[in-house]
């Protein structure tokens, strides 16, 4: 590995497996120190401890306001001033909009929209303190497009991606860049039983699912330096998903 995040020191928030893990364990390989938030600590902690010294998990509902201070406070004490935040967290609910429940609609609203706005909240002042940082929102193709089945995480995806934009003005002049990524079909366990081989994947520009390493590969560079002028942008990793029509002219 290269440094590319030499003295940078990162929250990842659903950190314990799939995209989270896989940006946790390779920006500790291009020397940042991390902190790995979720609320499954036993394969959170199983991550950081396979990390090394570099790691640190901390439990972490992102709904919870007190426990993303709980958390930026801890990482301020084991590493210092927070650089690069990674608002990853994030759950997924299948059901046609006239059966989805006010609870789920809720539910998903709290987890991938509330939990992004107060990381951002929370981590502002420690960020400045650091001199200036990166944040990277992660939304989906569902917030580049609409979705069946999909309404409330639709909503949810599209309402990051607003947020991202509007958080990138707010902050830019605190030397706080935002970005949002927007992935498409990755083989996490968020979408255990999907069928790689599907006739969706087959028919995409880049015909296979995607990997949750190669979603940490595009977040690791808008939280890098090599990012500095990039600010509220969208980038999708999706091989080719959102490009349009993919079956129009068959």
């Amino acid at each position: 590995m290269t440094g590319r995040l030499d003295g940078k020191v990162a929250i990842i928030s659903g950190g314990a497996r799939g995209q989270g893990a896989a940006e946790a364990r390779l920006f500790a390989a291009e020397g940042a120190k991390v902190v790995l938030g979720d609320v499954l600590d036993e394969e959170g902690q199983a991550v950081a401890a396979e990390i090394g010294d570099a790691a640190l998990y901390v439990h972490l509902d992102v709904t919870d306001e007190a426990q993303w201070e709980a958390a930026v406070k801890a990482t301020e004490a084991a590493f210092g001033p927070v650089s690069v935040l990674i608002n990853n967290a994030g759950i997924l609910h299948f059901q046609s909009l006239h059966k989805t429940t006010l609870e789920d609609f809720e539910r998903v609203m709290r987890v991938n929209v509330t939990g992004v706005f107060l990381g951002m909240k929370a981590v502002t002042a420690s960020m400045v303190e650091a001199g200036g940082g990166a944040i990277v929102n992660v939304s989906s193709t569902a917030g580049l497009q609409g979705l069946p089945f999909l309404g409330a995480y639709v909503a949810s995806k599209w309402a990051v991606r607003g947020l991202s934009k509007t958080a990138a003005i707010d902050l830019g002049h605190k030397g706080i860049r935002v970005n949002s990524v927007h992935p498409g079909g990755i083989d996490t366990p968020m979408v255990a039983g999907t069928d790689p081989g599907a006739p969706f994947y087959q028919r995409l520009p880049v015909a296979r699912m995607g990997s949750p390493d190669e979603v940490a590969a595009a977040v690791l560079f808008l939280a890098s330096d090599e990012a500095s002028y990039i600010a509220g942008a969208e980038l999708a990793i999706d091989g080719g998903a959102t490009t349009g029509d993919l079956g129009i002219m068959s």
